[in-house]
């Protein structure tokens, strides 16, 4: 059982905003060895996804932008499932959730990704197609990816 909430930035608890913080910590410095400044700024700007276990622990999250407060197009980041979770398609629920949130919010707009390498196949299986070549961030292979709807 997954539970997914979306809230804006001064909606989410301190306690809320503590997890989403460690499991992004967790997982893109610590389990991907990156050293990178996870709080970028646009925390403030994204409508959060969290995805909770029926005992309340953070499971998974993602963070949402309009279009303009990171790219032109509407976007999708920080997609994350807690390793402790995986397997259980958490990672498609959630981002079936920000598609679906986009689609309502910002119909005009299309969904652009800045999509981890070796996710492609994933991100496919949702409709995203690669806009780009392949580029570092941080040490880690990317592509920008798109979803028109």
């Amino acid at each position: 059982m997954l539970n997914l909430q979306d809230k804006k930035f001064n909606q989410l608890t301190v306690t809320e905003l503590y997890a989403i913080m460690k499991l992004r910590q967790e997982i893109f410095v610590v389990e991907q060895n990156c050293v990178y400044l996870d709080a970028d700024g646009y925390d403030q700007k994204a409508i959060h996804v969290l995805g909770m276990d029926e005992a309340g622990k953070l499971a998974t999250y993602i963070r949402i932008f309009a279009p303009g407060d990171c790219y032109d197009e509407s976007a999708i980041g920080r997609v994350v499932v807690d390793a402790g979770f995986r397997g259980q398609k958490f990672g498609v629920k959630v981002m079936e959730f920000g598609i679906d949130y986009c689609k309502k919010h910002f119909p005009d707009s299309s969904i652009k990704i800045g999509a981890q390498l070796y996710l492609d196949k994933f991100y496919r299986s949702l409709g995203f197609v690669p806009v780009s070549e392949m580029y570092l961030e941080d040490g880690i292979e990317h592509q920008y990816m798109e979803l028109i709807f």
